[in-house]
């Protein structure tokens, strides 16, 4: 499996999933839906490939896959999927951009392209910003291989699915009629900042976070110094202080 924007391969492989157990005799049997998965990391789409992408026993097809905005944005418009698997923190934009350029197909009278959120953040923030987006549901990626199966199919039916505790989010930005408080500070950082930043005022250690995260403990600290930085701190203790202050923990 590669990282270009061609149709997904043979879905055999002997990977195992970041999503938990085996899809087993999973809710899609008798059933068929097309799908496109979108994440930045080649080995997750792997996993989730092995996962859930056995047709004949899952009733899932994955017909591409894509590893930044713009190949998702190409894929997507050429296969034209019932269902895309769409991490929230993309290069080129994330995932809110992929909705935003796709919005079209999202909105087609006939065979609409539905969306559902895979992500490893749980932030508020994040959430809110997908389904403000056009996507039907978000789940993290700590789903199980069966849950997910089960997800794909809600959502291609118009279903909204959501993760434990993540669907309060969204009711409780959609029930507040006033638009939610600009922090300047917090809009400095990049999506993939913020999510260390979260991870480091939650105790992570930097090896913890790289694993979480699927970078480099290299590029975790290049992360924690800009984070540091670009919010005049000295370190991790007053990032902490300035993360719960905000309830961002």
């Amino acid at each position: 499996m590669s990282d270009g924007t061609g149709a997904a391969t043979g879905s055999g492989a002997d990977a195992n999933a970041d999503t938990g157990t085996d899809a087993g005799a999973a809710p899609g049997v008798g059933r068929r839906v097309r799908v496109v998965l979108v994440d930045d990391h080649r080995m997750f789409r792997t996993g989730v490939q092995a996962e859930i992408g056995r047709t004949e026993v899952t009733g899932v097809e994955v017909v591409g896959e894509a590893a930044d905005v713009d190949q998702a944005v190409t894929v997507i418009t050429a296969t034209r999927p019932e269902v895309v698997l769409l991490d929230v923190h993309l290069p080129g934009g994330g995932g809110v951009e992929v909705l935003r350029r796709c919005a079209s197909l999202l909105g087609a009278p006939e065979d609409p392209v539905r969306f559902l959120a895979l992500s490893v953040s749980d932030a508020a923030e994040d959430v809110i910003g997908v389904i403000r987006g056009g996507a039907r549901g978000y789940v993290t990626k700590t789903i199980t291989g069966t849950d997910l199966v089960d997800s794909i199919f809600r959502v291609q039916e118009g279903d909204a699915v959501f993760s434990p505790r993540l669907a309060g989010f969204v009711l409780d930005a959609f029930a507040s009629t006033d638009a939610p408080p600009v922090d300047e500070d917090l809009d400095r950082l990049t999506q993939r900042e913020r999510e260390v930043l979260r991870l480091i005022a939650r105790g992570y250690a930097y090896k913890e976070i790289a694993k979480q995260l699927y970078i480099s403990v290299k590029t975790v600290e290049s992360h924690v110094s800009a984070v540091l930085r670009k919010l005049q701190l000295s370190n991790r203790h007053e990032l902490t202080r300035w993360a719960t202050a905000r309830r961002l923990v």
